[in-house]
């Protein structure tokens, strides 16, 4: 934006100088009352002068509505994603309920289902990053490398690559992520097999359940006390 009102102020200082320039020149010469009609034929010479800058500055105009378009472009797309970072948001909060609505999926575990949808975020952040200019295809490929050394980020990429490729074939910034995004989990997968994701620990067990087991431990060492003592007392007897 600086650039283009640096060009089109530039344009409008040339055009006052071309449209002044007579007047200076009588004033350097020093001459009054001279022929205006010999003026003008002279100040025809500077028509094309005037072309010039009048497309400069019809230039700089559309330069500017460009810029413009591209701004209200990149706000609506970002009002877009930031809906549907609330939606995943929800989803995250309550898998089970939320997860079908997006339909069948063959994860199973709710770990590796929150695993899944969190790589997806990390993956939108990525390409947008990338769409705006914020994150370079240097930095963008180093992300990529640390998310496909685990299980969890190729199990993703398997799963979603066809929807990336459909969706991202309309623009070349975005048949260009997806073609890094391709070219660094071939490279991932080359370099050897995936470090496994660690499982969710067993959770704690309830009071209930706690309450239980302690029950029967002490009704299973009752009957095992009144075992022995009535095995005792029948070997007493029969001597």
């Amino acid at each position: 934006m600086a650039k283009v009102l640096g060009l089109v102020a530039a344009a409008a200082i040339v055009l006052t100088v071309v449209l002044l320039s007579p007047f200076v020149l009588e004033e350097m010469s020093g001459s009054k009352g001279v022929d205006w009609n010999r003026l003008s034929q002279i100040g025809a010479a500077y028509g094309f002068t005037s072309a010039i800058v009048s497309a400069l500055a019809l230039a700089g105009v559309a330069v500017s509505l460009i810029v413009q378009n591209r701004q209200a472009r990149a706000e609506q797309i970002q009002g877009i994603r930031s809906y549907y970072l609330e939606l995943v948001r929800l989803e995250l909060d309550d898998m089970a309920l939320f997860q079908p609505v997006w339909g069948h999926t063959d994860i199973v575990e709710p770990e590796e289902q929150k695993r899944h949808v969190y790589a997806d975020l990390m993956m939108n952040y990525a390409w947008m990053g990338f769409e705006i200019g914020t994150i370079p295809e240097s930095l963008l490929r180093d992300m990529l490398s640390g998310m496909f050394t685990g299980e969890a980020g190729r199990d993703y990429w398997g799963r979603a690559r066809t929807s990336w490729i459909a969706g991202s074939s309309g623009s070349r910034i975005g048949r260009r992520f997806v073609t890094v995004v391709g070219e660094e989990h071939a490279r991932a997968v080359a370099a050897g097999p995936p470090a496994h994701s660690p499982r969710a620990p067993s959770p704690p067990p309830t009071p209930a359940a706690w309450a239980s087991h302690r029950w029967r431990t002490s009704a299973g060492a009752l009957i095992g006390l009144g075992t022995g003592l009535a095995l005792g007392s029948f070997l007493r007897n029969r001597r």
